[in-house]
């Protein structure tokens, strides 16, 4: 990453973090994408994502995966992990979650595919996954969303209590 990069990201490399436990969005920072012409995925895993029910208060706990084709902005890791981190207080149902995390990672990076999955642990001996996605409309990118979309989950994984 060139110098003029790194002075656009206020919180890579600095010790002195301060953890939000509201939903911010504002904390999301973004770098320039060194490689705008390639097509190809960045995949976050976020095994220790939190929220709460929006009715009863309690902790909802899901692995939260992110995955999208960058167009010029990326977005940068710890600022992604302090974003998802200020979800922890935020009391919203699991298919809000997912839908706010697209929808906020969209304006900050205005990526040429994205895709969210919320795999939400058992509460009440039912888990939810919901999931989401979009693609520049009137371009490759939204056919592949429509298909994706229509094809997900298909073959549904083997429940094992996660």
């Amino acid at each position: 990453m060139d110098k003029e990069n790194l002075n656009q990201l206020n919180l890579l490399g600095h010790k002195d973090t301060k953890y939000i436990f509201d939903y911010n969005p504002n904390i999301l920072e973004v770098f320039e994408n060194k490689h705008p012409d390639n097509d190809y995925f960045v995949k976050f895993n976020c095994p220790e994502f939190t929220s709460l029910c929006p009715i009863t208060s309690q902790p909802d706990f899901a692995t939260i995966t992110i995955s999208y084709i960058p167009a010029s902005k990326m977005v940068e890791s710890k600022s992604l992990k302090l974003y998802l981190f200020s979800f922890r207080n935020h009391g919203g149902f699991h298919e809000d979650c997912v839908n706010i995390i697209l929808k906020d990672l969209c304006q900050v990076m205005m990526p040429k595919y994205i895709e969210v999955w919320g795999k939400f642990t058992p509460r009440g001996g039912i888990s939810i996954d919901p999931y989401v996605n979009y693609g520049i409309p009137h371009t490759k990118f939204e056919e592949m969303a429509q298909y994706r979309l229509l094809n997900h989950d298909l073959y549904p994984e083997k429940i094992d209590n996660r």
